[in-house]
């Protein structure tokens, strides 16, 4: 996972950026993008693709990134946003405020099959990048936690959809909630399955905050 970076020091590249993105696929919540610049032959074992390793893992992980990190940093793109420009170019949204917001200018950015126009530096797109870059791999994890607590914190706010659970995804029981109470907030608009019709017969209905503010 580190062969890709190795190389790229011997060219004489030094401070090596990886980023990644989490949340294409969700029906609600925000992408989130992370980018991680590691020091120079970080031993990070048990990094992978996020979607490779289990939760308990994840978070350990994450907080081994964090510790040995040169510099970590995320960009959110809310739902609206998403509604608004399209999932596409919110991700390479995400990522060019993550990379913004580093602190540190890296040489490289190390990508998962794709370039961001925003971001004025060399950019190496890699087909599975978080499969063979370490620098993505971590970036992809932290990301992952990252929007993971989000969706928890939206679950005390809508608890009907069960985000705690799905994280935004298109489970059976989050589509059916969607077709009972309708989209919240949080939800992505322009997504198929989104704005079903209610099976209330046909009523307007509002779901319930937690804190008793009524929201549609």
């Amino acid at each position: 996972m580190s062969a890709i970076e190795r190389r790229l020091r011997d060219f004489g590249f030094r401070t090596i950026a990886g980023t990644d993105e989490v949340g294409r696929g969700c029906l609600a919540g925000p992408v989130v993008a992370a980018c991680v610049i590691l020091d120079c032959e970080p031993t990070l074992f048990g990094v992978n693709d996020s979607k490779l390793v289990d939760r308990d893992d994840r978070l350990a992980i994450c907080r081994m990134i964090l510790s040995c990190a040169r510099a970590v940093a995320v960009g959110v793109v809310e739902a609206a946003t998403i509604d608004r420009i399209n999932i596409l170019r919110a991700s390479k949204l995400a990522m060019a405020h993550a990379v913004d917001d580093l602190g540190v200018r890296p040489d490289v950015l190390l990508l998962d099959a794709v370039t961001i126009d925003e971001v004025d530096m060399p950019q190496i797109p890699l087909i599975k990048g978080d499969m063979r870059s370490v620098s993505i791999a971590a970036a992809s994890i932290v990301a992952k936690v990252y929007r993971d607590l989000l969706m928890e914190s939206y679950h005390a706010l809508y608890p009907v959809y069960d985000f705690r659970n799905n994280r935004g995804y298109a489970t059976e029981s989050h589509q059916a909630a969607l077709r009972l109470y309708g989209p919240s907030p949080v939800h992505r608009k322009s997504f198929d399955g989104v704005e079903e019709p209610l099976l209330l017969f046909g009523r307007d209905v509002t779901v319930e905050r937690r804190d008793g503010d009524p929201t549609r």
